[in-house]
């Protein structure tokens, strides 16, 4: 065999375990994905509901609830939408509970900006939209006692230390979100996201 032969067989070889490493990297790549996306999809999804006689006003009232030990994200997510229906008429009583459940990292000037701008126009009943029995007919008017369901995903745990929780509103199409974070044996509010736009209430709404 000449050395130009010698050369090419060379080439070729190489050339072909290159496509056959890279044809089992696609395959390992592919398999370790529908592992991945088979195991989220079998991840139970797990819901709370939270039951209040009468929703807290103040942070001493938060904090002589059962959920206000914080010790599990739920309980957080919970007190968290129970906060954002204060502000509207207690500004000063919500951002002490929302600094509450933001233990180590209470809101910065931007948020409390945002959660001001979110009430500008009159929105109070965004929050209240969470709870069962509200709605844009009854001008999202919860059912007594006040009821709010937080549940799970497949994703919600895909960060260590964080928890991606989910609630429903009766004026959205898809469910908003509570994100939380641990630290020690307490799970803290780390951002929301419940006070998007939603329909209309009623009596806001003048085509209704």
């Amino acid at each position: 065999m000449g050395l130009f032969d010698t050369l090419k067989k060379a080439a070729t070889d190489a050339l072909g375990n290159a496509v056959s490493n890279t044809k089992r990297n696609v395959v390992s790549n592919v398999t370790n994905a529908a592992s991945s996306a088979i195991k989220s999809a079998s991840t139970p999804k797990e819901s709370k509901t939270f039951t209040f006689d009468s929703l807290p006003k103040t942070l001493d009232e938060m904090k002589n609830l059962p959920e206000a030990s914080l010790d599990n994200p739920f309980k957080t997510a919970a007190l968290t939408v129970c906060a954002l229906s204060v502000f509207p008429e207690n500004k000063e009583a919500a951002k002490e509970m929302l600094n509450f459940l933001k233990g180590p990292q209470p809101l910065t000037p931007r948020e409390e900006q945002f959660l001001a701008d979110r009430f500008m126009d009159g929105k109070k009943y965004i929050p209240f939209s969470y709870f069962e029995g509200a709605s844009p007919a009854n001008d999202y008017t919860p059912s007594i006692p006040y009821k709010i369901t937080i549940f799970t995903n497949p994703y919600s745990y895909q960060d260590e230390n964080y928890a991606m929780l989910h609630i429903n509103s009766s004026g959205a199409d898809s469910e908003r979100q509570v994100k939380l974070r641990k630290k020690g044996d307490q799970w803290f509010l780390w951002e929301q996201f419940l006070l998007s736009d939603i329909r209309k209430s009623k009596s806001d709404d003048p085509w209704a």
